[in-house]
């Protein structure tokens, strides 16, 4: 997918109702033997494709793992629904056996979640209900998804109703979704400078359906009721959001996705330690902004990291364990763009 250095592991989960169910860890190794590492988690209509993070973290001596959670990206199998569970924490399983894989397998003694949207709504829950275990030292959320992109009467009344829906008939599809805004804003063949898999994540998004919404809407209400994060979090987001239907301009200087000031309302919520950090310019995915904005991202980063994990390249004592993935250029058929769902 990303070529070398990137190499990919599948996870194995079982089976669910419509069958076997995995999760697929990417790794780039950093230059240097290091004890410390990031692990990624994409968003909603999404799958790492960044490998520009991965290298900058590389670069700066930490070992960088993304997860593709079950049914998204190169883990999305033909007969699974894309991109859809009933609760939140159905997401745990894989996280948990990606940080034994970072710590256990692969030695690091330093542990980094990094969350993109959605993904930054499912670190913050993981990182609360495992928070007596020690298994991450920090968290960086990139734009989380805390709250519903809607008027009140929408976000509240309205999507309470979906709720109960989604707890009757879960694979419901609902008469709305995520516009394309967004995705003009960032894929190449339109006005972005990103290419990726659109049938990973196509410009429209999948499906938005009931049981999804009411996963979403049971977490973001434990979040917004609070955890106890013991570890430093970094919350970073843009300083605006971008309202349109259509396309234009000012869409690539903004979040396109969220209200932004959500984000910034709930972060307290996160727990005792928490950093915000707003981007003139950024976009949803801040790491996807003009090249002036995530350079401005990962110097704060970098900081925020330096401040708090000494970031700089370290040697871990002995050799790293043999690698057991296959290079992520190999074919393999469980790479190939999956169909249907």
């Amino acid at each position: 997918m990303l070529g070398p250095p990137y190499e990919r592991q599948t996870i194995d989960l079982g089976t669910d109702d419509e069958g076997p169910v995995v999760a697929t860890l990417v790794r780039r190794r950093a230059d240097r033997p290091t004890g410390r590492a990031v692990l990624y988690v994409h968003g909603f209509t999404d799958y790492f494709f960044q490998g520009h993070l991965g290298d900058f973290f590389a670069e700066r001596g930490w070992d960088f793992y993304a997860l593709d959670l079950r049914k998204y990206g190169r883990s999305l199998r033909p007969h699974q629904t894309a991109n859809f569970c009933r609760d939140l924490s159905d997401y745990f399983p894989e996280l948990d056996a990606a940080a034994r894989i970072i710590r256990e397998d692969d030695g690091h003694d330093t542990l980094l979640a990094m969350g993109h949207s959605t993904g930054g709504l499912i670190l913050p829950l993981w990182a609360h209900a495992r928070r007596d275990a020690g298994i991450i030292d920090g968290l960086f959320l990139n734009s989380p998804f805390f709250d519903i992109n809607a008027p009140w009467l929408v976000r509240r009344p309205l999507a309470a109703a979906v709720s109960r829906l989604g707890r009757r008939a879960p694979r419901r599809v609902l008469p709305f979704g995520l516009g394309t805004v967004y995705s003009e804003s960032i894929h190449a063949e339109h006005h972005g400078e990103w290419n990726y898999d659109l049938t990973w994540k196509p410009l429209a998004g999948f499906p938005v359906r009931a049981g999804w919404l009411n996963a979403i809407r049971s977490a973001q209400r434990q979040l917004r009721a609070g955890l106890d994060i013991q570890v430093p979090v970094l919350l970073a987001c843009s300083t605006r959001s971008f309202r349109g239907k259509k396309w234009h301009e000012s869409a690539a200087l903004a979040d396109a996705v969220l209200d932004v000031e959500h984000m910034v309302r709930w972060a307290p919520r996160l727990g005792r330690h928490v950093t915000v950090a707003r981007f003139d310019g950024g976009m949803h995915d801040l790491t996807l902004s003009g090249t002036a904005v995530r350079e401005k991202v990962f110097q704060e980063v970098g900081r925020w990291a330096d401040a708090f994990f000494d970031a700089g390249p370290t040697a871990r004592a002995g050799e790293r364990p043999p690698a057991s993935r296959q290079p992520a250029d190999e074919a393999d058929p469980a790479d190939a763009p999956a169909q249907g769902g």
